[in-house]
């Protein structure tokens, strides 16, 4: 651990602005120590934090915070910008359970303008900040700090669009580190590299001015000219004005990790009374030689070892499992397509982009364009599968709505981290993707515990579905399995006694926390049944039927109340005059806060203690034991 002794001193930005510029290197090596020491232990996105260390004491010295606005896009990237604005001191509870957060929070500290956690909302954001101040007469500035990934996302070219008309000063930088958490595809990364490789523009026109304002008579009037000109210099050399059509000031690009260049671009950005973009160029995980090598893998990490960078713990887990299925079923179907939204590796499509390039697409940070063209595919008779996560799914129901579902096309949806992820709080919580899939017809959702079901309902989603089909699963591995419980079946399973008049039904990984709570109780004299749904929509009747049968009835689900599918069964059982008790324990409608996935179900009364509890004190108050 080190002693940080410029970095423990800075209890906001202020402080940042009184160092002389020769402590700045130092202060910049504090910060990268007390990132990686602190990331290995609790884990995060460590590659982006890495990147932008300089960019952020350069923002910070240049900028009057809180005053002025800076919105981090996504937020995976602002820990030092946490450590520099009074967070020092509690810095080792980063993504612990009420702790700091991993994202920008509000709540958290005045220096966090927005809340983010999702890509390519900065701009919107940010200009929206913008717009609020002129309204009230505040003259202070703002900024949005988006990566080159988060560019490809279609909210991103939205806002710069409606930006662009700004009269005055908006400035957004682009951290260009040549990749998002795959690597970058698509028109606007290849741009960048035309823009990249030719940074001699600027210093030919600044050179070109200075000779020029030296000469009498003659060099002034010729340096305005070129200035009137430029647009038409820059469309010589960068044959594009992509920035320019949208109405702001190009500036760059400037080196990401030279803070007085940084610096002398950020304070010429806020003299420009207009919309500017200011293109920085940065290294993702630098400083940290595993970071720099792999910095997708360190994008976002679990706890690491410091010295040889490898992952402390590791296990085979449900994405690597579904990869690897869909590997084997487009091995011997060529209309099998995957489809990614920059995620081939967090998702376990790295094996198929190699051994079946020709059908595997990363669209890049566009999951609404990512749905719909699965269903251009499936028009013409392909079989797309698009993994994402759940989190992330949340920004296509529209497309799924309008662009698939309502035009009966057949498209696979595999919904990475489903349910409770942990760490990274509520804005990466995969609670939602059950009622928001509920509520739109045509639609099949699978919900397996283990990776035999995984692969049993990933081939029904794929063959037997011909709308869309779901096959949702958690972050990890697999869970707790009784030795006698056998294999999953596509519809449901039936553990226990079918005679003992007491039901727990639940889907999901939840099957193996309801198992522990089956044994819990049974110490206790209390005999429980499990009906585990395999589809949860549509539910096979017959399963209905079966629940009719029991005194009292449980249903744990992992998920938000409303649309739930303990609501929907819940229904069924009264539509069938059921008679018994029904009790409903879901996560309520409400964010989950970040804490681990185990701290989670705890509080949340989802894991075995909890579930044995809710029985317990259901029993006890309808006088059931």
């Amino acid at each position: 651990m080190g002693d940080y002794e410029l970095l423990s001193k800075i209890k906001s930005p202020a402080d940042v602005k009184r160092l002389d510029e020769k402590d700045l290197a130092k202060l910049c090596s504090e910060i990268r120590e007390k990132l990686i020491e602190t990331v290995s232990l609790n884990g995060g996105h460590l590659s982006p934090n890495l990147g932008v260390v300089e960019l952020t004491v350069a923002l910070h010295r240049t900028f009057n915070l809180p005053k002025d606005s800076i919105v981090w896009d996504v937020g995976h990237q602002s820990y030092t910008h946490k450590l520099l604005t009074g967070r020092f001191d509690d810095f080792y509870t980063l993504r612990q359970k009420g702790g700091i957060s991993g994202f920008p929070k509000r709540s958290e500290s005045k220096y966090d303008d927005f809340n983010t956690g999702h890509s390519s909302t900065s701009i919107s954001a940010a200009y929206g900040i913008a717009r609020a101040k002129m309204l009230s007469g505040d003259q202070s500035h703002t900024v949005a700090v988006i990566g080159d990934g988060s560019f490809t996302g279609g909210l991103a070219f939205e806002a710069m669009n409606n930006a662009g008309r700004f009269k005055k000063n908006f400035i957004v930088i682009l951290n260009d580190n040549k990749m998002s958490i795959s690597k970058n595809v698509g028109a606007f990364p290849r741009y960048l590299t035309t823009v990249r490789i030719q940074p001699w523009y600027i210093r030919v026109k600044k050179n070109t001015e200075k000779v020029l304002s030296k000469i009498p008579l003659f060099g002034r009037p010729i340096s305005a000219f070129l200035r009137r000109s430029k647009s038409k210099i820059k469309n010589i050399v960068y044959k594009n004005t992509l920035f320019d059509c949208f109405g702001f000031t190009y500036i760059g690009p400037i080196d990401g990790h030279d803070i007085p260049e940084l610096e002398n671009a950020l304070s010429a950005a806020k003299k420009i009374n207009s919309p500017v973009l200011l293109h920085v160029v940065t290294k993702k995980g630098k400083g940290y030689l595993p970071a720099e090598e792999n910095p997708g893998t360190f994008h976002g990490i679990g706890k690491f070892d410091i010295d040889s960078g490898e992952p402390i713990s590791s296990h085979k887990g449900f994405s690597a499992e579904f990869g690897n299925t869909l590997c084997e079923l487009a091995e011997k179907d060529k209309k099998i397509c995957a489809i990614t939204a920059a995620m081939a590796k967090g998702t376990g499509l790295e094996k198929f982009s190699i051994y079946h390039k020709e059908r595997f697409f990363d669209v890049g940070i566009a999951e609404e364009h990512a749905v719909t063209f699965a269903c251009g595919l499936a028009s013409k008779g392909m079989r797309p599968v698009f993994a994402v996560y759940s989190t992330f799914l949340q920004r296509s129901y529209d497309q799924i709505i309008h662009d698939a579902a309502m035009s009966g096309l057949h498209i696979v949806l595999a919904i990475d981290r489903a349910g409770i992820v942990g760490d990274d709080g509520e804005t990466h919580q995969g609670v939602f993707d059950v009622s928001m899939l509920n509520s739109i017809p045509n639609v099949t959702i699978f919900s397996p515990t283990y990776f035999d079901g995984l692969k049993c309902a990933l081939n029904s989603a794929i063959y037997v579905c011909n709308n869309v089909a779901a096959v949702r699963y958690p972050r990890g591995g697999e869970l707790y399995k009784p030795d006698d419980f056998g294999e999953e079946s596509i519809t449901y399973d039936i553990y226990g006694n079918k005679d003992c008049g007491k039901l727990i039904i639940t889907y999901g990984r939840l099957f193996s926390y309801a198992c522990k709570a089956k044994e819990m109780l049974a110490e206790k004299g209390i005999e429980v049944c499990i009906l585990k749904l395999c589809k949860i929509k549509p539910i096979d009747p017959s399963a209905f039927d079966f629940a009719t049968e029991f005194n009292t009835v449980w249903f744990f689900e992992e998920g938000i109340k409303t649309g739930s599918v303990a609501r929907n069964f819940g229904d069924a059982l009264l539509a069938r005059q059921f008679n018994g008790c029904y009790h409903i324990k879901t996560i309520g409608d409400k964010f989950v806060k970040q804490m681990s996935v185990s701290e989670a179900l705890h509080m949340l009364k989802l894991d075995a203690e909890g579930m044995a509890d809710v029985v317990l004190e259901d029993l006890d108050r309808i006088g059931n034991r």
